[in-house]
This record gives C-alpha cells, sequence and structure tokens, in this order.
C-alpha cells in the first residue's frame, strides 16, 4: 500500500511533506464515504439536537369546556403573536399523548379566563418559556375584561389605538449598535455538534501514526534521508486539511443550502475553525503520546472527547457554568475559546480585533500541547 510512498521518500528525502499528504489522500481517495459521513453526521446532529434554527417552536393548545371550539379559535388568535412560539389548535387526546411520550415538551389546556401546562417535567427551559408568554397573554386579557365589565366600551380598540401613539416610546438599543442582539441557542448547538464531529475525525487521522508505528512503516521512513519534523508535519497537516475541508463544507451547506442564520462574517468564522481544528490536533496528539497502540487510543479518545463540549459549555447559555474548577478545565481546551469567539462573531458583529484574544490562547494551547505529545512519542519510542 505504501510501496510507492517509501520510494519516493527514498529518491527524495525533502519531498516528506509531500509524500504523507498523498499517502493519506490516497487512502481516503479510495474509501471517500468515511469522509462524507463525517459531513453528514455533523448536518443531522444539527438537525437532530440543535431543532433546527429556523423553525419556531409547535404547541399545541386545546379546550375541554362546553364552547371548544370557540375558546381555542380566540386564544389562539391571541397566543400566537411570538415569532419563536407557534400555537396549534389540536385534539385533547392527542395532545395529551404526545407529551406522556415524550413527543412534545408541553401543551396548554385552554379554559374560558383560565389555562393549564400539560408538561412531563415543569424545570424543562421551553416549559417556563411557554409559561411566561402565555401568562402574560392571559393576564392581559383579564385586565382588558375587567375594564369592559365595569362600563367601558370598545376598550380592547382603544388600547390598540392609544399604543399605536403613545405619548412615551421606549426604543431598545445594543451599546455599539442600534440592533439588540437576539441570542439564539440552536444556533450555538449547530456549531458545538459540528465542532464535535470534527474532533472525532481530526482525532482517528492523527491516529494514523501510532497505525504507521506498529505496521512497521514509520521504521522504514526513518532508515531513508528523511526529518522527523517533516514526518509529523505531513502527518499533522493532512489532519488539517481534511478537517477544515468537512468543517467548511458543512458552513457552506448550513448558511447557503439550508439556509440557516450562522452569522454574516463567515471568513472569520472559518479563521476561527481553522485555529480551533490546529488546537484539537495539538489535542489529539498529547493522547497519542500517551498510548502504545491504536486500539488503545480508540478506546480513550471516543470517551474523552464528547466530555469536552460539556465541561466547555458548549450545550449550555452564556454564564450557566459558575463553579471555578469547572471554568479553569474548560479553559484548558479549545472548544471553550472557539465557542465564545464564535458566538461572539455571530451575535455581536465582533471582528478580527474582538477575537484575537481567544486566537491566540488556542494558538497556546496547540503549541504547547503538541510539544509535549510529540515528545512523549519520541521518549516512548527511545
Amino acid at each position: 500500500m505504501y510501496r510507492d510512498w517509501l520510494n519516493l521518500v527514498s529518491e527524495k528525502g525533502e519531498g516528506i511533506v509531500k509524500a504523507v499528504l498523498w499517502a493519506q489522500f490516497a487512502k481516503d481517495k479510495r474509501n471517500p464515504v468515511v469522509i462524507l459521513l463525517y459531513i453528514a453526521g455533523c448536518i443531522l446532529a444539527a438537525l437532530l439536537f440543535a431543532g433546527g434554527v429556523q423553525s419556531p417552536s409547535v404547541i399545541a393548545i386545546f379546550s375541554e369546556e362546553e364552547n371548544a371550539s370557540e375558546i381555542e379559535k380566540k386564544w389562539e388568535a391571541l397566543l400566537n403573536t411570538d415569532d419563536s412560539l407557534q400555537f396549534v389548535i389540536v385534539d385533547p387526546e392527542e395532545a395529551r399523548e404526545n407529551v406522556r411520550k415524550g413527543n412534545a415538551e408541553v401543551a396548554v389546556e385552554l379554559m374560558q379566563m383560565d389555562y393549564r401546562l400539560i408538561a412531563a417535567s415543569e424545570e424543562l427551559p421551553s416549559v417556563s418559556y411557554v409559561q411566561q408568554h402565555v401568562g402574560i397573554v392571559f393576564q392581559q386579557e383579564a385586565q382588558i375584561n375587567a375594564v369592559e365589565s365595569s362600563g367601558g366600551s370598545n376598550v380592547r380598540q382603544e388600547i390598540e389605538n392609544y399604543l399605536e401613539d403613545a405619548p412615551f416610546q421606549l426604543e431598545a438599543r445594543g451599546l455599539d449598535s442600534e440592533a439588540v442582539p437576539q441570542y439564539n441557542m440552536s444556533t450555538q448547538l449547530l456549531y458545538a455538534f459540528t465542532f464535535l464531529i470534527s474532533m472525532f475525525l481530526l482525532g482517528f487521522k492523527v491516529n494514523n501514526v501510532t497505525n504507521d508505528k506498529v505496521s512497521g512503516v514509520w521504521n522504514r521512513m526513518i532508515l531513508s534521508p528523511v526529518s522527523k519534523t517533516g514526518m509529523y508535519s505531513g502527518y499533522i497537516f493532512y489532519s488539517f486539511l481534511i478537517t477544515m475541508f468537512q468543517l467548511v463544507s458543512v458552513l457552506i451547506v448550513f448558511k447557503y443550502v439550508m439556509n440557516y442564520e450562522i452569522g454574516d462574517n463567515l471568513w472569520l468564522i472559518i479563521l476561527i475553525s481553522a485555529f480551533f481544528t490546529f488546537s484539537m490536533i495539538s489535542i489529539a496528539m498529547l493522547i497519542t503520546g500517551f498510548v502504545k497502540s491504536p486500539e488503545q487510543f480508540y478506546a480513550i479518545y471516543p470517551s474523552v472527547i464528547p466530555l469536552v463540549p460539556l465541561i466547555s459549555g458548549a450545550y449550555m447559555m452564556p454564564g450557566t457554568i459558575t463553579n471555578s474548577a469547572l471554568v479553569f478545565i474548560a479553559d484548558l481546551f479549545p472548544m471553550a475559546h472557539a465557542m465564545e469567539a464564535i458566538m461572539s462573531v455571530v451575535f455581536y458583529d465582533a471582528g478580527l480585533q474582538d477575537v484575537m484574544m481567544s486566537l491566540m490562547v488556542m494558538l497556546l494551547i496547540g503549541v504547547v500541547a503538541m510539544g509535549i505529545g510529540i515528545n512523549l512519542m519520541e521518549r516512548r519510542r527511545g
């Protein structure tokens, strides 16, 4: 499999980086399905766990009163004022069954002037959000009815006319721009799962170093006039290129094919992804330095990597993790810095200068981890 590659290395030592790149590319070229599966896995994970960036949450509403139809139509019009929530009239049994089976997190039972939430757990964030919205709508309607019952006529129309030309107008603005940023958790989860899948790809590519050492290919290269720096550079550079190909492909699909809002400054996002990729390749190289066989790497790496987004807070709203020990551990991994930089670019229109510190921290993590990892591999070999 490596015959042509080894011949090239033996004839011209300075072409080792190019030789390693072509050797790794030849393996993927013969079996491109693996790379395509990683790309599809990123998209599928984002669709499943991020819930779709553009789609509002559908909430079932129903009534079991005598005039159920009138109540449902009345409150459906009043409740559908939030772009992130869509209230749909559903059969009562179907709504309860969906909540019971976990197909829906919450449903709303309507009464003439009251409501009841049906939820599997009241601790879910979506349940609290729905309860807050529905409570505000019912409270406003109760106030209007109270005024009407005290002798007021056409109160609703008067309120609407008054609000259109109110004596005091409130205008919300951001600190650095007129637009107030709207934080979208689905966008954060989209990037979190995209980076998670990419970490598996780059780790398994870095593990080719151990594979070639065990198979004897590495020792045959050592006999040729090549530098170890060139050999390591070839593996690292190919892992970087193939991972960036995956990340850029996924981002392009999300932005231009599926029309997801992933940020306007795509080039800066790709730059941040590049720093993240290099830093995580270094982490993978560090783990490779502790193992003695490819099988040990396959046992350890897939067990450790899923914990990185969790510790880094990639699955939670910013500021959720406040424990100083967890924050310190999260800062040791590049994902926390990459997510912070990308969210700043996407939601707050941050520029290169604004995210430079995060880029430098990821670069520092990468350099340190790479140096320690290669040193461990060489010492173990000796």
